[in-house]
């Protein structure tokens, strides 16, 4: 394979990665748009974004796994044609219903287009130039990440909120076809032994439960009679999940991962700290758009600086972390984000000192972590597992997201209603301004913001209360009689 052949086998793992990553970010700020089109629930905006979230957390570790046995173009490629079809279904959605249930069509799609990006990155890259091609691939994934709010912005305002959606299509198209003309098939030959897919069942069983128990708090008519089945089947399946994996003999989920304190915590602050980042990305819209009438296209360009800081400057703090540890950038990278969360919790008025600023310390603070954290995960796992260890990881992020949006979003309907407003109010929409009603449902949406931002910097808070309390400088190195770490994902 030529050097021209591997950039494109490269542009081609770029663009079917970004539409996974661009798509999250877009949907968001089109939320309180598809809210008023649809005039929809709160608990129906949490699932457009959960329904998503959840097949892309319960499946991606067993469709990477299921790539190196079957094919890992194979299994890219089908990727690639699910999403673009649930792309379509969702835009040409007639109700949220629909859009739901396209979503979880496009989570499945991206579990599956996903870990094969860099799968075919290191079966298409010569061992000395990997490490390379790896780290361009995490900078354009990140920068054409941050590219999305502003051009779904853009498209949400000058079309519609479907055309957001849309531009999946020509993406898709032009994946497909370098991955036909340029991408070799692969697969690792020394795989063996049966997939994990009841572990895959359980956990997308448990928390498609605990998400639904979680988001009809935030019903109109919400009642402990309908959560608590839910949470139980949640903590059952949970459960079983966690004995089949100790059994399973290719397990999702390895229990041998979990012996390294270092693993362990390091996942626990992940859970938080992305927790708290997802709470806050899922609800600021709806204050922005929603409450302070700024266009989509508007948010989408304050989002851009955010995606832009971490993206550059997770590389430099990867460096510093290197040569001073990485436990130190934990605890001040969190509790910058922390900061940035209670910023948005006093709710000013003003947008630069209310908005603005938070933003962008939070930005700084996650910028500080992202790369230590990474680091930490992979230093704490044999050499064997490595692979494993970063899929985890992933996994948990992705997970504290789901949990993140159900429970920020209950504790938000929540006070929205204790907070005076009635009972058919639908928190994120709001009376147009000269409206009778608009002071005092402005007044409850402003005291839910507050309290769910406070929520938000008390879980970063927590992540690096975590580092500080239950990491050690000795635990953020890898072990120095063990062999080289391969890059994370």
């Amino acid at each position: 394979m030529t050097e021209t052949q591997r950039r494109l086998v490269l542009a081609a793992t770029v663009l079917a990665s970004a539409m996974a990553f661009i798509d999250g970010n877009v949907v968001t700020i089109a939320l309180p748009v598809i809210q008023a089109g649809f005039h929809a629930s709160f608990p129906e905006m949490q699932w457009v974004v959960n329904a998503y979230t959840l097949m892309l957390g319960a499946l991606i570790l067993v469709a990477g796994a299921l790539g190196d046995r079957v094919g890992r173009r194979r299994i890219f490629v089908i990727g690639i044609l699910i999403f673009a079809a649930a792309s379509l279904a969702c835009a040409l959605a007639p109700n949220v219903g629909i859009l739901i249930a396209a979503r979880g069509v496009q989570g499945i799609g991206g579990a599956l287009l996903v870990p094969q990006s860099l799968a075919i990155i290191a079966a298409s890259f010569p061992r000395e130039v990997r490490g390379r091609a790896i780290g361009f691939w995490a900078a354009a994934s990140a920068i054409t990440t941050s590219l999305g709010p502003p051009i779904g912005g853009f498209l949400i305002d000058a079309l519609s909120w479907r055309a957001a959606f849309l531009i999946n299509l020509p993406l898709s198209a032009t994946a497909l076809w370098l991955t036909f003309r340029y991408i070799e098939e692969s697969r690792d030959t020394s795989a063996a032994g049966r997939l994990d897919w009841a572990g895959s069942i359980l956990v997308a069983m448990s928390l498609g439960a605990l998400t639904f128990g979680l988001t009809a708090l935030a019903g109109e008519s919400a009642s402990l009679r309908g959560v608590i089945p839910a949470l139980a089947v949640a903590v059952v399946g949970l459960a079983a999940f966690w004995r089949v994996e100790r059994r399973a003999a290719n397990p999702i989920l390895p229990a041998i991962l979990f012996r390294s304190r270092a693993f362990l915590v390091s996942n626990i602050l992940t859970l938080f700290l992305y927790g708290a980042l997802a709470g806050v990305l899922f609800l600021l819209p709806f204050d922005l758009i929603g409450r302070r009438g700024m266009p989509a296209s508007t948010v989408g360009a304050i989002l851009l600086p955010f995606g832009l800081i971490i993206g550059l400057l997770s590389r430099v703090s990867g460096a510093l972390a290197d040569r001073h540890g990485a436990r130190m950038f934990l605890v001040a990278g969190s509790l910058v984000v922390a900061a940035g969360a209670a910023g948005l919790a006093f709710d000013i008025a003003n947008y630069w000192t209310g908005v603005f600023a938070p933003v962008i310390v939070m930005a700084l603070g996650m910028a500080a972590v992202v790369t230590p954290l990474t680091t930490v995960v992979m230093n704490s796992a044999p050499d064997t597992q490595s692979g494993a260890a970063s899929g985890v990881n992933n996994a948990a992020s992705r997970v504290a997201g789901l949990i993140a949006v159900s429970v920020f979003g209950a504790a938000a309907a929540q006070i929205f209603r204790g907070a005076g407003a009635p009972p058919t109010a639908r928190f994120g929409e709001l009376p147009p301004l000269g409206d009778p009603a608009r002071a005092s449902l402005e007044h409850a949406f402003a005291a839910a913001y507050s309290g769910v931002m406070a929520l938000a910097a008390i879980l970063a808070a927590l992540a690096g209360g975590a580092a500080f309390f239950w990491l050690t400088n000795a635990d953020c190195k890898a072990d120095p009689g063990a062999p080289p770490t391969k890059p994370a994902a």
